[in-house]
């Protein structure tokens, strides 16, 4: 990947002084399973997921906010929630320190403006009859954004925002690759000036060359636009390139977060060391003595019928009998002047 350069702790903006701009208090979201022919028969009732389990997050402005973990473990559920494209089961999610999940009429709408979202696939969240121009268009005479007669030179200044030539606008989707239309699902979702954007695994379908452009597009957005960035990926490389904080879901859960560079560096849970671990590496020497230190082991418990205590205790190399009965909840701890946070009773 030709990826600009990474960013440290230092560069974190001031959180202290701005306070967050987008925060949740004990989300949670539940699915409900289906009924298999034996539950039936045997008079058992339907299993419940847990995919989003009491998770507590801050967005500060101007910040990205890296997510990671396994497939499985919530964080695209955890999106979705805060669009409000999944209504949530319990908790607080906050805007500007309103609550959203109060919002309803003009006050909803104006919040679905301010939080956008990019998503995983671009072909898919994008109509396959429209032209791209009348794509933008839509978004932006639905929100009555701007004079209907302005409408076509911002579609056109949205295209040169995400380096896409003009001509773009009168092509379908199929008609352009697939980097250029994750270029045209940022371009959409930045029409309506949304102050945060959340992408949801933005580069997992795209070439890795690919990956690379639209990663670098996103910092110069960032930086031009004064955007909040929630950064969704299961690749440990790009969050750490791109994120000021990062957090570590499991099973639902955040077993760890706080600045990128210092997670990366001195991990505290179990869990995120084995991720760290994992975590390819360009350098053949690094490559080889990481190959000699074990990365996670086993397979993802079934998130119907999670472990008890610590989830993530089948797994640990270090756990004790402390893990199997009691869940940790998150413990705050300093690391040169920021706040971590690490869900484990041995951190």
């Amino acid at each position: 990947m030709n990826l600009k350069k990474p960013r440290t702790v230092a560069a974190s903006p001031n959180t202290e002084r701005s306070g967050p701009i987008l925060s949740t208090v004990g989300l949670t979201k539940r699915f409900r399973g289906r009924r298999s022919i034996l539950d039936v028969m045997t008079g058992h009732g339907h299993s419940w997921m847990t995919a989003v389990d009491g998770v507590n997050l801050e967005v500060h402005r101007r910040e990205t906010l890296g997510i990671v973990g396994e497939s499985g473990c919530g964080k695209s559920t955890l999106a979705r929630c805060l669009v409000r494209l999944t209504v949530p089961d319990a908790g607080i999610i906050r805007f500007e320190g309103e609550d959203v999940l109060a919002l309803t009429g003009v006050a909803r709408r104006a919040y679905n403006q301010r939080v956008q979202m990019v998503f995983q696939d671009p072909y898919g969240s994008l109509n396959p009859r429209m032209r791209i121009g009348n794509a933008l268009a839509e978004a932006l005479t639905v929100h009555a954004i701007i004079a209907r007669e302005d409408v076509s030179g911002r579609v056109n200044e949205l295209l040169d925002l995400v380096h896409l030539p003009a001509g773009s606008a009168e092509r379908y989707p199929h008609e352009l690759s697939g980097g250029q239309r994750q270029r045209v699902g940022i371009a959409r979702a930045l029409a309506v000036a949304p102050a945060v954007l959340i992408a949801d695994e933005p580069v997992s379908a795209l070439d890795v060359s690919v990956q690379a452009q639209i990663i670098n597009l996103f910092l110069e957005l960032q930086t031009r636009l004064g955007l909040s960035l929630v950064f969704i990926t299961h690749d440990l490389r790009l969050v750490r390139h791109i994120a000021h904080r990062t957090a570590v879901m499991y099973l639902g859960r955040i077993v760890e977060i706080g600045p990128t560079e210092d997670l990366f560096r001195a991990p505290r849970h179990p869990y995120t060391q084995s991720l760290v671990k994992a975590a390819p590496q360009l350098l053949i020497r690094r490559r080889s003595e990481r190959s000699r230190q074990a990365a996670v082991q086993g397979e993802l418990p079934s998130p119907f019928a999670p472990p008890p205590g610590c989830a993530f205790h089948p797994r640990c190399p270090i756990a004790v009998e402390r893990c199997k009965i009691e869940t940790p909840a998150l413990s705050t701890g300093s690391s040169g002047g920021d706040a971590w946070q690490a869900a484990c009773h041995l951190a």
